[in-house]
């Protein structure tokens, strides 16, 4: 008797939990990106730029970040090809490995010190915001009281 309560009360706790961990998932997912403050040199009034210009401004970053994703996807598919390749001369291409000039912080090494010498986690911090654009398919009206972004 005891026994068969005990497993209850697992079973319902354990589905209290995925409950729990669905819900947060899921508001996680909700919640989308958070987002950073405007930097510090943002444009003043005065010097606020037309809403044409601006969606000049937003249509060629759109181009752009297009034009650099068919570049990366370029980049991958020949290099599934190149990377497998033994260093030579194929026709007019030399095929190469040199090392590359830039470091990067070995964070195993860093973890590992800090571990060593008791300094607890190593110290993160975030990236600079990215700047996202997106297209909207409809301009949306002003609600009563809301701040209007666009330049007028």
């Amino acid at each position: 008797m005891i026994k068969s309560l005990i497993r209850s009360a697992r079973r319902f706790a354990g589905a209290v939990a995925d409950t729990v961990r669905e819900t947060v998932a899921a508001s996680e997912v909700e919640a989308g990106p958070v987002l950073a403050a405007d930097p510090t040199d943002v444009y003043t009034d005065d010097e606020m730029p037309t809403e044409e210009e601006i969606e000049a401004a937003a249509v060629s970053y759109e181009k752009a970040l297009d034009q650099a994703r068919a570049g990366d996807r370029g980049k991958r598919a020949a290099r599934k090809l190149l990377d497998r390749l033994p260093g030579g001369i194929y026709g007019r291409w030399v095929v190469s490995r040199v090392q590359s000039s830039r470091q990067v912080a070995d964070l195993d090494a860093i973890r590992a010190i800090f571990k060593e010498h008791g300094l607890g986690p190593v110290p993160m911090k975030t990236p600079a915001p990215s700047l996202r654009v997106e297209r909207m398919a409809t301009i949306p009206e002003p609600v009563a009281g809301e701040q209007v972004l666009a330049a007028v």
